[in-house]
C-alpha cells in the first residue's frame, strides 16, 4: 500500500477503506510514515472531511494503536470528562477533586496544549514535582486509593493518536471534526473509562467557533461512543470569554485552587458543576443532575474536594503545599496592566486572540518541541458586561520578558471591544447531546 495514494485519493475527495486507514494509522503509532506525509493527509481531510464510516473507522484503529487500560480492578464506575479546549478551561482541576470526593471515580488520561487552549498536563507539571507519567498498575492503584488521577498517555496507549496530535498542533489542522472527535474518543476508549461526560466548547475562544460546528462535533463524539458501547454525553458550553479569570499554566492551577478553597466561584465553577454532576449521574452516585450539583457544593464548603485535589498532587510527586499557599507555585518576574483605551461596557472578547497572547508570552507552544513557561499568562479583570472607564485594567500580564509587552498589551486591547451600550450576555450551556438527540437550552 502506497501513502501517496491514500493522500491523493483523499484529495481528491474519496473515501478511505477499512485498510487504508488502518495502514496509515499503523504507520503513525510505529514512525514508519514520515510527520510530512501525515501532514499532508491531514490536511486533505480538514478540506474533504471524513464520512461517518471513516471516522469511526479511524477512532477504532486509534484505539487498537496501542494498549488499552483495564480498569476493572476499581470499584464502581469509572468515569471520565473531556474538554475540545478552551482558553482559561480548568475544569478539570475542580471537578475531578470534586467528584473524587464524592465517591466518584475520575480516572482521568489528558493532552497537553493545543493551538490557542491549554493542556491539563501542562498546568498540572507547572505544580513543582508533579509527575503526569504513571504506569497504568500506578494510574489504577492511584484512583482506587484517591477517587482521582490525572496523567498523560502512556507510550502504548494510542500512540497513533499521539503522532497526530502533536502534528496537528503545528500544521493548521486542529479545527477538523473528523481529527477531534477520533483523537478525543479514541483515547476515552483506551483509557478504560465506563461512562463519558462531553465538554464541547463554542465561540470566539473554542475550536469549533460556531454553535452549528460545535453540535456536529459534539454529536460524531457520541454516536462513536454509542456504537462503541459507552454510556456518553456532551454539552455544549460558551466560550464567548476565557472560562475562568486565569490563562496560563501555573496561574490556571491557582484559580482551580481558589475555587475549591471557597475564595472565588464564577462562571468556571458552574460549568465545573454542571459537567461534574453528569459524572455522578453516570457513576450512578447522583439520582440526577440536581442531586449531583447538591453533593458537590457539599463536596466544596466541606473542604473535602480541595482534599482531593491535594491528595492527588502528593500521589503524582507534587508539593500539595500549594493548595494552601499559592505562592509556592512558579510566579512571573512582572505584572503589567493593560489599560482601556476609552469608556465603554465590554461587549466582546475574540477569545482566541486572548489565548494566542498568553501563548506568545512563553504558555504555548508554537511548536512541538517548545518548551513551556509556568509562571506566565495573564489575568482578566472584566468580563462580559461590565462598565469601564479610560486606562482602568482589563488585563494584567504575568510576564518575565519585558520586550514582549508592549506588543501584549496592543493585543490585548484589540482583542477586548468595547461599546457605549451593554450587550447581553451569552449563556453558559447552549445545549445538550446524548444519543437520544439534541436539547438545546431554552
Amino acid at each position: 500500500m502506497n501513502m501517496v495514494d491514500i493522500i491523493l485519493k483523499k484529495k481528491e475527495g474519496g473515501e478511505l477503506t477499512e485498510e487504508e486507514i488502518r495502514y496509515f494509522a499503523q504507520g503513525a503509532a510505529d514512525g514508519s510514515i514520515p510527520d510530512y506525509q501525515l501532514s499532508a493527509l491531514m490536511m486533505a481531510i480538514c478540506f474533504q472531511g471524513m464520512n461517518a464510516k471513516e471516522t469511526t473507522c479511524l477512532t477504532m484503529e486509534m484505539m487498537k494503536s496501542g494498549g488499552v487500560v483495564d480498569l476493572s480492578a476499581i470499584d464502581g464506575v469509572c468515569v471520565d470528562k473531556h474538554s475540545t479546549g478552551g482558553v482559561g478551561d480548568t475544569t478539570t482541576l475542580v471537578l475531578a477533586p470534586l467528584a473524587a470526593a464524592c465517591g466518584a471515580k475520575v480516572a482521568k488520561i489528558s493532552g497537553r496544549g493545543l493551538g490557542h487552549t491549554g493542556g491539563t498536563l501542562d498546568k498540572l507539571e507547572s505544580i513543582p514535582g508533579c509527575s503526569v507519567e504513571e504506569t497504568e498498575e500506578q494510574f489504577v492503584k492511584q484512583v482506587q486509593d484517591i477517587g482521582c488521577a490525572v496523567i498523560g498517555q502512556t507510550h502504548d496507549l494510542c500512540p497513533t493518536d499521539k503522532t497526530l496530535y502533536a502534528l496537528r498542533d503545528v500544521t493548521g489542522t486542529v479545527c477538523c471534526v473528523p481529527l477531534i472527535a477520533s483523537s478525543i474518543v479514541s483515547k476515552k476508549l483506551a483509557s478504560g473509562a465506563g461512562a463519558i461526560v462531553l465538554d464541547v466548547k463554542t465561540g470566539s475562544g473554542a475550536l469549533m467557533q460556531t454553535l452549528e460546528e460545535s453540535i456536529t462535533l459534539a454529536k460524531a463524539m457520541v454516536d462513536i461512543g454509542t456504537q462503541a458501547g459507552k454510556p456518553i454525553l456532551a454539552l455544549v458550553t460558551g466560550m464567548e470569554q476565557p472560562l475562568g479569570t486565569h490563562v496560563g499554566n501555573a496561574l490556571e492551577v491557582k484559580e482551580a485552587i481558589d475555587v475549591l478553597s471557597g475564595r472565588v466561584s464564577g462562571d468556571l465553577l458552574t460549568v465545573s458543576l454542571e459537567l461534574g454532576s453528569r459524572m455522578l449521574v453516570a457513576a450512578g452516585i447522583a439520582k440526577d443532575v440536581e442531586d449531583g450539583k447538591a453533593r458537590m457544593r457539599d463536596a466544596l464548603e466541606s473542604g473535602a474536594g480541595l482534599a482531593k485535589l491535594k491528595a492527588m498532587i502528593a500521589a503524582q510527586g507534587g508539593d500539595a503545599r500549594v493548595c494552601d499557599d499559592v505562592n509556592l507555585l512558579p510566579q512571573a518576574k512582572y505584572h503589567v496592566e493593560v489599560p482601556a483605551l476609552a469608556d465603554g461596557y465590554v461587549a466582546d472578547m475574540d477569545t482566541t486572540k486572548i489565548g494566542y497572547c498568553a501563548q506568545d508570552l512563553g504558555a504555548g507552544r508554537k511548536k512541538k518541541t517548545d518548551a513551556i513557561d509556568p509562571a506566565v499568562g495573564l489575568v482578566m479583570d472584566v468580563r462580559l458586561g461590565d462598565f469601564v472607564k479610560k486606562g482602568q485594567s482589563l488585563a494584567t500580564l504575568h510576564i518575565n520578558n519585558m520586550a514582549l509587552a508592549e506588543q501584549a498589551i496592543a493585543r490585548m486591547q484589540e482583542a477586548v471591544k468595547l461599546a457605549a451600550e451593554k450587550q447581553p450576555v451569552p449563556p453558559l450551556v447552549y445545549a445538550s447531546v446524548s444519543p437520544e438527540g439534541i436539547t438545546r437550552a431554552e
